[in-house]
């Protein structure tokens, strides 16, 4: 492949890892380098010097002895000029050009030679897989975003009192319209955090979950209010169940998965003895109230008060020794100015809003998946929520392919000789990855419709919008990870929109406009992704 390819490994402390050919005017190409031994970055390798030949008969034509000479360096060259700066560093200059070889100067010599030496680049040195990471850490990553559901099962009996509107469970309403608006928050909220992690500024991540997480609390806990009807205790639950959020948001962002885990283990436990065992109220309450307490004891101790108010102390100290101490007010502009210039290179609040979009619609597409039919009108024995237990669950599982997508695309970098043979080899990775999270959807669909007591059975139809659905949230994954969070948001929202309309209007049976929905937004992604699969600069 033609130009330089590099990648970015994930974190604040990957460096660049070069993965192709530099051309340059003026500079040596990575090959050139590799293959003449040079040691020194950024300099060119020097030419070989003329072989002392035996006999007395000189070489027929120079050129060919210069190509023979020069066979390596010219092989490994991906632009004549690359070879005129070599030629030129040697010290050959136009008269010597012309009285030795007859060419005029030494971009007319380095034309021929490139055109006379076939391309030969050597691999590239071998470089540690920036992408691997274990399987147990992702599943992990999946088993808690699923194990919070355990709560509802807890919480049951908190919740008794008369069906919502459309025949679901008493505060159903109320607890999934603060879950949604605190989902989407969080998503934008998480993003924020991320980059700034990214930028090696931890702490500049922590006070952004620090004013961020209570916020996206007291916005589900509005939405929760704004639903009329559900019973007292559900707005209790749903502030409960948004504080929650925040906190698990802090600990996921800061890599505190397994404290997390910690925290909710009394809840689970509790739900699946309750299973067996009839426990009492008051003894769920608590239980619940446990689980609450702990992960947001644990997410405040992530973002310490006390340690940012006395860093927030040492830095007003600092500002005023330096505006009344040396330097004076000179010195008190410099470091306001620095303070004002890093602050100008943080991430744009605004690139972090498309991840909410994104977020918003792939939540009402699962929502649709579980509740359409009831939403539409239907019993409330059709609520489909083995699918939305699967595609969370799955979540694990499309973390681990997605890295192992990238590392198969460095894979791809190294071996392709041409754009179409990387596009070629990406789609079969790509193929391979999807093939294999789509499987482990569907076991999960199909253990989880076994397992739910009532559940409607997976008929064609919905397993085809289970898989579609899931190609859906997988592509738009990769497609962040290529950059293109713009486009899958829009895709993802657009069918939001157009299911709700269909579903306020009217038009068609529920589970046809689902599956016309999931597929026409799977293949929207699936063009976008094959779009971007062959650019080598979307897989940094």
């Amino acid at each position: 492949m033609s130009g330089s390819l590099w990648l970015r490994p994930p974190g604040p402390e990957g460096g660049w890892v070069h993965l192709g050919h530099a051309a340059a005017t003026g500079h040596a190409s990575a090959a050139a380098r590799a293959t003449t031994g040079a040691a020194a970055a950024g300099t060119l390798p020097a030419v070989p010097r003329p072989r002392q030949r035996t006999g007395a008969a000189p070489a027929a034509d120079p050129m060919d002895e210069l190509a023979e000479r020069l066979d390596a360096l010219v092989a490994a060259a991906v632009h004549p000029d690359e070879i005129a700066a070599v030629l030129e560093s040697d010290g050959m200059n136009d008269e010597y050009i012309r009285l030795t070889y007859g060419r005029r100067d030494s971009f007319d010599l380095a034309e021929e030679l490139y055109a006379r030496v076939p391309r030969a680049f050597p691999e590239p040195d071998r470089v540690p897989d920036p992408w691997k990471v274990p399987l147990t850490a992702c599943l992990l990553r999946g088993v808690i975003f699923a194990l919070p559901g355990l709560a509802y099962v807890l919480g049951a009996p908190l919740l008794e009192g008369p069906q919502d509107r459309l025949g679901l469970p008493a505060g159903t309403l109320t607890l999934l319209a603060g879950a949604l608006i605190g989902w989407v928050w969080d998503q934008t909220l998480s993003h924020r955090a991320y980059s700034w992690l990214g930028l090696g500024d931890r702490a500049a991540a922590r006070r952004t979950l620090l004013a961020g997480a209570p916020a996206g609390a007291l916005l589900g806990t509005a939405a929760a209010l704004a639903v009329p009807g559900g019973p007292p205790f559900s707005y209790a639950f749903a502030a409960g169940q948004a504080l929650y959020v925040g906190a698990a948001t802090v600990l996921l962002v800061l890599g505190r998965e397994r404290v997390l885990l910690a925290a909710l283990a009394p809840m689970a436990a509790g739900a699946l003895l309750s299973l067996a065992v009839d426990l009492p109220v008051p003894v769920r309450a608590a239980l619940l109230v446990l689980s609450l307490l702990a992960a947001c004891t644990l997410a405040l101790r992530e973002l310490p008060l006390a340690a940012g108010l006395r860093a927030g102390a040492r830095r007003l100290r600092a500002r005023i020794r330096h505006r009344h101490g040396e330097g004076g007010p000179v010195r008190w502009r410099m470091l306001r100015g620095a303070e004002e210039d890093h602050a100008r290179r943080g991430p744009r609040i605004g690139d972090s809003v498309p991840y909410g979009v994104f977020g918003l619609g792939t939540g009402l597409l699962v929502l649709y998946a579980a509740l359409g039919e009831v939403l539409s009108g239907g019993p409330a024995e059709a609520v489909a929520a083995p699918s939305a237990v699967a595609l969370t669950l799955s979540m694990g599982p499309a973390e681990w392919l997605l890295h192992r997508f990238r590392s198969g695309s460095l894979a791809g970098l190294r071996a392709a000789r041409s754009p179409g043979a990387f596009w070629r080899r990406m789609l079969s990775t790509l193929a391979g990855c999807l093939a294999c999270y789509l499987t482990v959807l569907l076991a999960l669909g199909l253990t989880g419709t076994l397992l739910w007591p009532h559940a409607p059975a997976l008929s064609g139809v919905r397993v085809a919008t289970l898989l579609l659905l899931g190609a859906v949230m997988w592509t738009g994954l990769l497609l962040q990870s290529f950059g293109a969070v713009r486009p899958a948001a829009v895709v993802c929202a657009g069918a939001a929109v157009a299911q709700s309309l269909a579903l306020l209007v009217g038009v068609g049976a529920p589970r046809l406009v689902q599956l016309v929905v999931a597929g026409g937004a799977a293949a929207a992604l699936a063009v976008l992704v094959c779009l971007l699969l062959g650019r080598a600069t979307a897989h940094r």
